[in-house]
């Protein structure tokens, strides 16, 4: 059944199915991370603390985490079509609720449509990538896919803190709900049906199970960032536990099932795993200096939300511009020369973070941030298109929806602790400073928490340094579009 996927590709309109898939994208990804910015303002409008803050983070990747694991199934279930519709009609209501919102709740509420949008969005658009584009143009479109997944975070917080300045943080919403729409009308005119419908059957276990699992797992994360109990709270313990079993028990079903609704075989491509593992590990080093740098640039340094948002700028910019160069060079020369001095740029700059002061030169940021996503647009794209294209193409689903979901489960791995740790670091000063109530132990209290959260954000990075250094290229030949050896 399988055809040579260079003579489908001839029978899709890439370039407009390309274009509605980027406009969704980017306002998906731009309304995710210009909400970071606008956390310090909307603790003091909402009356909130930076845990309860934080929850705007988390409750979106929850609901990613739930909803991510099944989107192998619904790939399979539903039309390319049916989804892409689907996916922004969510994404436009619960931008509309956030641009209304008036209060926390209805703004978290907000937050969780928008998240079902992304969770149908995400797994959508790698899989179509995978189907429309031969293996050797692979690198490239995922690039593209790169200059607006990055570019979008780039200038998210540069216009969320120009809209708070002269406007409300409500504004951040008005301005994407067009973009929306347009994408929408697009998508419904242009967006063609591109992947195999097979219907498997729904198994409600697996479902009850993954839910349980990544959910338990990602809100027990979460729970430990907000710093009340920290780790040793039994909800948190409970949680994670509660989610590793319902994992474990998850995972046997699966492999155990003729049809099993996420195919654990995918961990059989050794490439594809620590394609994996680098992506996971990526997505923890990038939400986690999201969320501390621009937190420390506003209450550390004092900045306004429009000063810190274009410190940010540059190196958002850079990384975009760079992911189709990135593509380029991976269908050119694979992985190894882009991944492994990636991560020790990664690894450089954010030792050089972990000394920054509230007297460290704007000029200082502004490079130390540009390089850091230099380092990133090195590893993410070209370990995870490496990983992808050693999976057969009836796997593509599976591949994509194990992919999406463990980016999920690492931003709230990598959110959660960088927020305690900073939360641990602030408060352990403010123990031992002999005059709490001085504004200026407050900053350096905050410099404390900042320096630990980027040590962390650094073994991160080393890590993955050390497992690149088994990343090796994947030649996609016809053999490997087929099943692995039984």
């Amino acid at each position: 059944m399988n055809k040579d996927s260079s003579s489908e590709a001839k029978k899709y309109k890439v370039l407009p199915i390309m274009i509605s898939l980027l406009i969704s994208g980017f306002i998906g990804m731009f309304s995710e991370t210009a909400l970071n910015i606008a956390l310090s303002d909307l603790m003091q409008v909402l009356n909130i603390t930076p845990a309860t803050a934080q929850w705007l983070t988390t409750g979106y990747l929850l609901t990613l985490g739930i909803l991510v694991p099944v989107s192998g199934l619904l790939l399979q279930w539903f039309t390319t079509r049916q989804l892409f519709i689907t996916s922004l009609s969510f994404s436009i209501v619960g931008t509309l609720v956030a641009a209304l919102a008036s209060s926390f709740d209805v703004l978290l509420i907000a937050r969780v449509l928008q998240a079902v949008g992304t969770g149908l969005m995400l797994p959508l658009m790698f899989n179509t990538i995978l189907v429309i584009f031969p293996p050797e143009k692979r690198g490239a479109a995922m690039g593209i896919i790169g200059l607006v997944i990055m570019f979008a975070p780039a200038v998210g917080p540069t216009l969320a803190g120009i809209l708070i300045e002269n406007l409300t943080w409500n504004w951040i919403f008005w301005v994407s709900l067009p973009f929306l729409v347009i994408g929408l009308i697009f998508g419904s005119l242009y967006m063609q049906n591109v992947s195999t419908i097979t219907k498997p059957k729904i198994d409600i276990l697996s479902i009850i199970l993954s839910t349980i699992g990544f959910g338990g797992i990602v809100f027990g994360f979460s729970k430990a960032g907000e710093g009340t109990d920290g780790w040793s709270s039994p909800l948190v313990i409970a949680s994670i536990a509660i989610g590793i079993i319902a994992l474990v028990l998850f995972s046997l079903r699966q492999l155990s099932m003729k049809k099993p609704m996420m195919d654990l075989r995918v961990f059989k491509y050794p490439m594809f795993v620590v394609g994996l593992i680098m992506v996971f590990l990526c997505m923890m080093i990038i939400l986690s200096t999201m969320l501390i740098l621009p937190l420390y640039l506003q209450n550390g340094m004092g900045l306004s939300a429009f000063s810190a948002g274009l410190i940010l700028l540059p190196g958002g910019i850079l990384n975009g511009l760079l992911s189709p160069l990135m593509g380029s060079l991976f269908d050119k020369y694979g992985p190894k020369w882009l991944v492994i001095p990636g991560l020790a740029i990664a690894a450089v700059v954010l030792w050089f973070f972990s000394g920054i002061t509230a007297a460290s030169a704007t000029a200082l940021l502004i490079v130390l941030h540009t390089c850091l996503f230099i380092g990133i647009s090195m590893i993410m794209m070209p370990a995870q298109t490496n990983g992808l294209n050693q999976l057969p193409r009836e796997m593509y689903p599976d591949g994509t929806a194990v992919m999406n979901t463990l980016q999920q489960v690492a931003g709230a791995i990598g959110t959660a602790v960088a927020v305690s740790i900073l939360s641990n670091g602030i408060s352990d000063y403010m123990r031992t400073s002999t005059n709490p109530t001085d504004p200026g132990e407050a900053v350096k209290a905050m410099t404390v928490g900042a320096q630990h959260a980027f040590l962390f954000a650094m073994t991160i990075a080393i890590v993955g340094l050390v497992i690149a250094f088994f990343i090796r290229r994947v030649h996609v030949d016809k053999q490997s579009m087929k099943g692995p050896m039984h």
